[in-house]
């Protein structure tokens, strides 16, 4: 990674907000729902005596704690969705595949299925029906997700089954699953990997939107896109408001998108 310098600026963009989410209790100057002083622009004087440093909302709330604090948020919930999706995504496109045939042509209508509806759409209607929580977030985006990821390990599972070392494990008299798994999907890795990436930041983007139109997680938790919702309407009586969330969401998808570009570079080179 070291030899991309794209991939470097994305690592440290990511490894910044990783660690201001971990240590949010101890850098956040104040509680995140607490009501102070309303409307106080950046560099503010507190009641305490401390500094709003990126002012305060309509609600008298610390933006600066508030935005540290929905980093945890979201490299919480981006995370485990992309994993879970990843997990679901990986088994259907192994098995799809490997068989091939009615598996192949089940789980690939399945995915077709999916894939047709808006994804915007898909995820209105999953946390609409089921309510917005952390979970319906979770099962929404794995639900919506895990159809374009099965797509792409069918591909590189259809392209690897053919390969001498598939054949030696068979002859060996090796299962299915050990073939799938062991022999197959880890020299799939560098595609998946940079996939990852890109899928973390589209992620982040999918929990933003979500946050924005009210479907995110419920106050008074901070939420990115929640605190741009909240904000909008306040554009141009306190812009910083709305733009220091929206910067936070920028820089962080920008960090997975390069750290993706870097991956595939020094992939190439190899």
């Amino acid at each position: 990674m070291r030899e991309s310098i794209v991939g470097m600026i994305g690592l440290s963009l990511v490894v910044f907000w990783v660690v201001v989410a971990l240590f949010a209790p101890l850098l956040a100057p104040y509680s995140p729902v607490a009501n102070q002083v309303s409307f106080a622009v950046p560099g503010a004087m507190a009641p305490d005596g401390g500094t709003f440093w990126l002012g305060t909302d309509h609600l008298g709330r610390d933006i600066l704690s508030r935005v540290i604090w929905g980093s945890r948020t979201v490299l919480t919930y981006a995370p485990i969705a992309t994993a879970l999706a990843y997990a679901v995504g990986i088994v259907m496109g192994a098995m799809a595949g490997y068989y091939r045939g009615w598996v192949d042509s089940v789980m690939s209508g399945f995915a077709n299925v999916i894939l047709s509806f808006p994804i915007l759409v898909l995820y209105v209607v999953i946390i609409s029906t089921f309510g917005a929580s952390g979970l319906n977030i979770l099962f929404a985006v794995t639900f919506a997700s895990a159809p374009g990821i099965m797509r792409i390990v069918r591909g590189l599972v259809l392209d690897l089954r053919n390969r001498d070392y598939v054949a030696a494990a068979q002859t060996r008299g090796e299962s299915s699953f050990y073939i799938m798994f062991v022999e197959i999907l880890p020299n799939a890795r560098g595609p998946l990997i940079v996939d990852a990436c890109l899928r973390l930041g589209y992620t982040t983007i999918t929990i933003g939107v979500l946050g924005f139109l009210g479907l995110g997680l419920p106050p008074p938790d901070p939420d990115w896109g929640g605190m741009i919702n909240e904000t909008r309407n306040l554009l141009m009586l306190a812009p910083h408001m709305t733009i220091v969330p929206c910067l936070a969401i920028s820089s962080l998808v920008l960090g997975f998108n390069l750290l993706a570009d870097g991956i595939r570079e020094v992939s190439l080179r190899d």
